[in-house]
C-alpha cells in the first residue's frame, strides 16, 4: 500500500535509519578493516574509489571511530547497472553493520542466507529492486532489527513464521511482491510493530485474529491480495491505528462494529470485497476519519445518520453496493467532502437540498439509482464541482439553468432563472469538466445557459431524456456532447459547427432538420442517425447520400428517418403533454392512415397489381413493410438470381444468408429459411419471432430489419449488410484478427453491451436474447458492432416462471440454465462474459473459464491470456481498458447469477470508465487480482 506515512519515522522509539550518517567522524584513525574494504571493492559498486585508501571516506559508507563499517547506503551511488547483483556484496565481511540501505539500486538476484550473520543490524532496506526468490529463514537471526523493507520486488514463497522472533521490529514492509500463503499467526507477537504493509501480494487464508494484539500498530495494509473470510472483531483493539486498508480481497461477513472503537483512524478502505450487511452505526465514532471507501461490496440497509458526525471526511465512497432508502440528509454535515460517490445502489426519493452545503465538493456521483423528483437548484452553491453524474435515475422536470452556470455565477443572479446585463468576467474560469444527466425523464428545452461557451466543460451528456426545443447559438463548446434519444428539433447552428474543441457528437434519435455542414467532418466521432436532415446542399460527399455519409475515416453520419422508440418512458403528466401530443399526433395519424390504406390495398390487390409492379421497378424495399413482401419480391429474385449459391455468404442451422444488390444500388443481406425447414413449425416460429422482435426494437447496436417475406413457399428476412461479417470469423482468420486493435475490440464489446442493456432495461417488457455468441455479433466496414439473430429471443413475463426449452449455443450457456431452464437477463450476462474473454483472447476460452476462476491457480497473468497475434498494449488507456474488460468478464461469469452485474452496469463501465493509473504495472497484474476488483 502506497502511503507516505508508512515509514520508520512513525516509530516513537529512538532509531537511526539507513540514511543516517554515511561519512566517518573527523577523528577516524588511519587503521581500517581490510576485509571490509576488499568486500566493497569485490562488489564492483565502489570500483572507482580504489585510489581512496580509506573506504570509510567512500560515498555511502559510514564507520565508527575504530574504522568498522556501520552503515552502507548504496542508493547514493552512481554506478553501472550491469554490475548490480546482490550476491556480489559479501555480507559476512560486515559483522558490525547497523544499517543496510540498498533501495532503488536496480539490484537483481536473491537475498543470500548469509544475511543472518548481520546480528547487529537495526535497519534493512532492499525495496524497489528486482530481487526474487524466497525470504531466507535466516532473517529471523536479526533479533535487533527494527525496520525491514523489501517492498516492490519479485519475492515469492510465504512469510516465514519465524518473523515472530523479530521482537524489536517496528516496521515490516513486504508489499508489491508475489508472496503467497497465509499471514503467520506469529506476527501478532511483535508488540512494538507500528507499520505492517503486505499489500499487493498473493496472500490467502483469513486475517489472523492475533493481529489484534499489535497495540502499537498505526498502519495495517493488506489490500490487493486474495484474503478471505470475515474481518476479525479483534482489529477493534488497535487503538493507535491510523490507516487500515483491506480493499481488493475476498473478505466476507459484515463490517464489525468494533471498528468504531478505532478513535485514531484517519483512513479506512474496505472496497472491492464481498462484505454484506448494513453499515454499522458505530463508524460514526471515527471522528478523525478523512477517507472512507466501502464501495463495490454487497452492503445493504440505509446510510446511517451517524456518518454525519465524520466532519473531517474528505472522501466518501459507498458506490456499487445494495444500499437503499433515501440519501441521508446528514451528509450535508460533511462540509470537508471533496469526493462523494453514491452510485450503483438502490437509493430512492429526491436529492436532499443539504448536499448544497458541501461547498468543497469536486466530484459527485449518484448515477444508477432510483432517484426521482426534480434536480434541485442546490448545485448553485457547489462552486468547486468538477464532475457531476446523475444519470440512470428517474429524475423529472426541467434542467435548472444553474447547472451550467454553477461554477462561475453568483446564486443571486439566478433567483428568477434569468440572466440580464453582462456576463461576469470570471465566467471562463469554470472548473466543471464532466456533466452527465442521461437516462432520466427530464423535460423542457436545453437551458439557454449552455449557449455560453465554457472552456472548462469537457463532457456533457443529456441523452435518453424527453427534452424538446432546439439548440441555439454556439451551444456546446464542449469536447464530448451527447444529446441523443430526445425530441430535439431545429437546425444545427453554424457557430456550433465551428467549435474546434468538439471531438465527439451524438445527436441521433431526435428530429433535427436543415443542412449538414461539411465542417462536421473534422469531428472524430459523430452520430446524427434518425433525424430529418436536408441533403440537397452543402454536404461533403453527395454521391454517398442519402443512406450513409462518410466524411472521414472515423466520422459516420447515419441518415435515416426519425425514431422515438429507443428510450421507453411513460409521458409525464405535466404541462408538456400538449407539446408531446403536438409531435405525436401527426405521426399517429400517419400510421393509422397507412394501416387503413394497406388494408384496402390487400382487399383490392388484384386492381392494385399495376401500381405494385410500378413500385417494384424502383426496388424501394426500405419503404415497404407489407406482410408478404410481394412488392419487392421480384427485385430480390433478380438480385440473387433466384438465391443462387454464388450469392450465399453464410449458412446456419436452418437458413442461408445471401448478399443482394438492389436496382437502387443498396446492398442488403437476406436470411432465407431452407425449404425443408420452412415446413418445421419450430423453425417457422423462430423466423416469425425474429420479425416480431426486430419490428419492436430499434437501436444502433441491434441489426436493422429492412423488410421480410413470410410466404409459405418462400420465407426470408432483409437486413442491413455488415461488410466485415461476424466477430467469430474476424477472430478466427489471422489476417482479420491482426487488424483488430485493442481499442477496436473494446469498442465492439461496448457496442454489444449497449445493445443488451437496451433490451434488458429500456424495453418493456425486457427482452432476453438467449443466444449471445461471437457468431451473432456482426461488424460493418468501420467495425461498428450489432447484435443479430433474434430467433430465440424472448420477452420476459414478470407473471410467469419464464421457463422454456433449452436454447442457445454450447460454450456460451449460463450454467444455471442447464438445470433450471429458467430465462433471466443474467443468462445473457454470462454469455456476454464468454464473448468478452473470447474477444480479448482471440479464441473461445473453453475450459480455461474454470481455471480462471479457480482460486488455486493464482499466478496466471492477464498479459498471458491476451491474443498473441497482436502486440501487447502500448498506451496506458489500452492497458486500463483491457483490465476493465477482463474484470467485467470475470464478474459476468460468476456462478451465482445474483452476483453478476447487470448489462446496464457493464455498458456504463465500458463506456465511462474513469481513466486513472493502474494499481500496479500492467505486466504484473494477475487474473485473480481482477476477480476481487
Amino acid at each position: 500500500m502506497a502511503n507516505p506515512e508508512r515509514t520508520s519515522e512513525l516509530s516513537t522509539r529512538p532509531i537511526q535509519v539507513a540514511s543516517y550518517v554515511i561519512s566517518p567522524p573527523p577523528n577516524v584513525s588511519c587503521s581500517f578493516n581490510n576485509s571490509e574494504r576488499h568486500a566493497l571493492i569485490q562488489s564492483g559498486w565502489w570500483s572507482h574509489y580504489h585510489s581512496v585508501l580509506n573506504h570509510c571516506n567512500w560515498t555511502g559508507i559510514g564507520c565508527d571511530e575504530t574504522g568498522n563499517v556501520l552503515h552502507i547506503n548504496g542508493s547514493q551511488l552512481d554506478i553501472n547497472p550491469d554490475s548490480l547483483i546482490l550476491q556480489n556484496l559479501n555480507l559476512t565481511a560486515f559483522p558490525n553493520l547497523v544499517s543496510l540501505d540498498l533501495h532503488g539500486m536496480g539490484l537483481t538476484g536473491t537475498i543470500p542466507k548469509e544475511v543472518g550473520t548481520l546480528t547487529k543490524l537495526v535497519s534493512l532496506d532492499m525495496s524497489q529492486n528486482y530481487l526474487y526468490g524466497e525470504l531466507p529463514p535466516t532473517l529471523s537471526n536479526l533479533t535487533q532489527l527494527r525496520d525491514f523493507d523489501v517492498s516492490e520486488n519479485s519475492f515469492s514463497g510465504s512469510i516465514p513464521s519465524t518473523f515472530g522472533q523479530l521482537e524489536e521490529l517496528t516496521s515490516l514492509s513486504l508489499d508489491s511482491n508475489q508472496i503467497e500463503g497465509p499471514i503467520p499467526l506469529e506476527l501478532g507477537s511483535l508488540k512494538y510493530l507500528q507499520v505492517l504493509s503486505i499489500s499487493n501480494n498473493l496472500l490467502n487464508g483469513s486475517i489472523p485474529s492475533t493481529l489484534g494484539q499489535l497495540q502499537s500498530l498505526t498502519l495495517l495494509g493488506l489490500d490487493l491480495n486474495q484474503i478471505e473470510g470475515p474481518i476479525p472483531l479483534q482489529l477493534g483493539n488497535l487503538k493507535h491505528i491510523e490507516v487500515l486498508s483491506l480493499s481488493f480481497n475476498f473478505l466476507s461477513g459484515s463490517i464489525p462494529s468494533t471498528l468504531g472503537q478505532l478513535q485514531s483512524l484517519t483512513f479506512l478502505d474496505l472496497a472491492r470485497n464481498q462484505i454484506q450487511g448494513p453499515i454499522p452505526l458505530q463508524l460514526g465514532n471515527l471522528t478523525r476519519l478523512y477517507y472512507l471507501d466501502l464501495s463495490n461490496n454487497l452492503l445493504t440497509g440505509i446510510i446511517p445518520s451517524t456518518l454525519g458526525q465524520l466532519v473531517k471526511l474528505n472522501n466518501l465512497n459507498l458506490g456499487s453496493n445494495q444500499i437503499g432508502g433515501s440519501i441521508s440528509i446528514q451528509i450535508g454535515n460533511l462540509t470537508s467532502l471533496v469526493f462523494l460517490d453514491l452510485s450503483e445502489n438502490y437509493y430512492s426519493g429526491s436529492i436532499p437540498f443539504q448536499i448544497g452545503a458541501l461547498t468543497k465538493l469536486k466530484e459527485l456521483y449518484i448515477e444508477l439509482n432510483q432517484i426521482n423528483g426534480s434536480i434541485p437548484p442546490l448545485f448553485t452553491n457547489l462552486s468547486n464541482l468538477e464532475n457531476l453524474d446523475l444519470s440512470h435515475n428517474k429524475l423529472s422536470g426541467v434542467i435548472p439553468p444553474q447547472l451550467f452556470l454553477l461554477p462561475f455565477l453568483d446564486p443571486s443572479l439566478l433567483s428568477s432563472n434569468q440572466l440580464s446585463g453582462t456576463i461576469p468576467s470570471d465566467f471562463a474560469d469554470t472548473s466543471i469538466s464532466y456533466l452527465d444527466l442521461s437516462h432520466n425523464k427530464l423535460i423542457g428545452s436545453i437551458p439557454f445557459a449552455i449557449d455560453i461557451c465554457s472552456p472548462g466543460l469537457g463532457t456533457l451528456d443529456l441523452s435518453c431524456n424527453l427534452l424538446n426545443g432546439s439548440i441555439t447559438s454556439q451551444a456546446g463548446c464542449v469536447s464530448d456532447l451527447n444529446l441523443s434519444h430526445n425530441f430535439l428539433q431545429g437546425e444545427i447552428p453554424f457557430l456550433f459547427v465551428e467549435n474546434k474543441r468538439l471531438k465527439s457528437l451524438d445527436l441521433s434519435y431526435n428530429n433535427f432538420t436543415g443542412i449538414l455542414h461539411k465542417e462536421l467532418a473534422a469531428i472524430s466521432y459523430i452520430n446524427l442517425s434518425y433525424n430529418s436532415f436536408d441533403f440537397s446542399r452543402d454536404i461533403a460527399m453527395e454521391s454517398e447520400l442519402p443512406n450513409y455519409c462518410y466524411f472521414s475515416q472515423d466520422s459516420l453520419i447515419s441518415c435515416n428517418t426519425p425514431n422515438f422508440t429507443s428510450c421507453h418512458y411513460s409521458v409525464p403528466e405535466t404541462s408538456n403533454i400538449k407539446n408531446l401530443l403536438i409531435m405525436f399526433l401527426p405521426v399517429t395519424c400517419t400510421i393509422l392512415f397507412v394501416i387503413i390504406l394497406a388494408t384496402l390495398l390487400f382487399a383490392r390487390r388484384i386492381k392494385s397489381r399495376k401500381i405494385e409492379e410500378l413500385k417494384a421497378k424502383n426496388g424501394d424495399l426500405f419503404s415497404i413493410w407489407n406482410y408478404d413482401g410481394k412488392i419487392a419480391f421480384e427485385d430480390i429474385i433478380e438480385a440473387t438470381q433466384d438465391f443462387d449459391i454464388r450469392y450465399c455468404i453464410g449458412t446456419g442451422a436452418y437458413g442461408s444468408v445471401y448478399r443482394a444488390q438492389l436496382p437502387s444500388g443498396k446492398v442488403v443481406a437476406l436470411k432465407k429459411l431452407h425449404q425443408r425447414e420452412s415446413q418445421n413449425p419450430s423453425f417457422d416460429k423462430s423466423f416469425r419471432n425474429e420479425v416480431k422482435m426486430l419490428s419492436q426494437i430499434r437501436h444502433r447496436n441491434i441489426v436493422k430489419l429492412h423488410g421480410f417475406c413470410l410466404h409459405n413457399r418462400c420465407m426470408f428476412l432483409i437486413y442491413e449488410y455488415m461488410e466485415r461479417g461476424s466477430l467469430f470469423c474476424a477472430l478466427r482468420i489471422d489476417e482479420e484478427a491482426e487488424e483488430l486493435s485493442w481499442s477496436q475490440r473494446v469498442n465492439i464489446l461496448s457496442g454489444t453491451a449497449n445493445a443488451l442493456a437496451y433490451m434488458h432495461h429500456d424495453c418493456s417488457p425486457p427482452i432476453v436474447h438467449r443466444d449471445v455468441t461471437s457468431s451473432n455479433i456482426l461488424l460493418n466496414s468501420e467495425l461498428h458492432a450489432v447484435v443479430s439473430d433474434f430467433g430465440t429471443a424472448r420477452l420476459l413475463d414478470p407473471d410467469s416462471s419464464n421457463q422454456t426449452l433449452q436454447v442457445g449455443t454450447y460454450g456460451y450457456l449460463a450454467p444455471e440454465f442447464a438445470y433450471t431452464l429458467t430465462v433471466t437477463e443474467k443468462c445473457d450476462v454470462y454469455s456476454f462474459g464468454v464473448v468478452a474473454l473470447e474477444t480479448i483472447m482471440g479464441r473461445h476460452p473453453g475450459d480455461l473459464i474454470l481455471s480462471l476462476l479457480d482460486s488455486s491457480n493464482k499466478n496466471m497473468m492477464v498479459k498471458d491470456i491476451l491474443d498473441s497475434r497482436i502486440r501487447l498494449p502500448l498506451c496506458q488507456r489500452d492497458d486500463q481498458a483491457i483490465v476493465e474488460v477482463v474484470r467485467l468478464a470475470l464478474a459476468c461469469l460468476h456462478s451465482n447469477p445474483k452476483s453478476r452485474p447487470s448489462m446496464q452496469q457493464v455498458a456504463h463501465e465500458l463506456s465511462n470508465f474513469k481513466q486513472s493509473s493502474l494499481p500496479l504495472p500492467f505486466s504484473e497484474i494477475t487474473v485473480h487480482q481482477l476477480i476481487a476488483f
